[in-house]
């Protein structure tokens, strides 16, 4: 991991991504005043097939070293991952903001797929592992995530940047 001070201008100190993994461990809600700016939502950033972005909100999940997030494959996120992987995921917490620059990679192993399913229930997203195995369903989801199955997705990060909104301040890049 190699990180650069994006503030050293100002004599603020390089981040630890310690301390941003440590903060993304305790979990991301979307409940409305619990974190924040007032919730934590994230934002994806897929590339349509005329390369513009599309950017939408999910919830997604921080886990081994990662975010995780689910969706339909007929969503334009859906569509857009399967054509070109590159991705950026961004969301502010009440410490930084974050933006993680990577690849989003479909994942159908079972063992996997059941382990994040038991991950978003212990959230409070009745997720359950369909028929296949390979995907999710549940009495609901995200409108945006269309109708089940549902697919989990992992994002491999190659650059992370995060901001501090707390004091002492400070920017950093890392490339993994």
């Amino acid at each position: 991991m190699e990180p650069m001070n994006l503030a050293d201008i100002y004599g603020t100190p390089l981040l630890e991504w310690s301390k941003i993994e440590e903060r993304l461990g305790q979990g991301l809600t979307q409940a409305p005043d619990a974190g924040g700016p007032n919730r934590h939502t994230c934002w994806l950033a897929t590339i349509n097939p005329d390369g513009s972005p599309h950017v939408t909100g999910i919830g997604a999940l921080w886990a081994e070293s990662t975010f995780w997030f689910e969706t339909g494959r007929n969503t334009r996120k859906g569509r857009n991952i399967a054509r070109d992987p590159r991705c950026t995921l961004s969301v502010a917490t009440q410490e930084f903001d974050l933006v993680v620059e990577g690849r989003a990679d479909l994942i159908t192993d079972p063992t996997t797929v059941a382990a994040m399913a038991a991950r978003w229930a212990a959230g409070g997203w009745p997720a359950t592992v369909d028929e296949t195995g390979s995907a999710l369903t549940a009495e609901y989801s995200a409108p945006s995530a269309g109708r089940p199955p549902w697919f989990v997705y992992r994002i491999t990060p190659k650059s992370a940047t995060a901001l501090l909104t707390v004091e002492p301040g400070g920017a950093t890049r890392w490339r993994f």
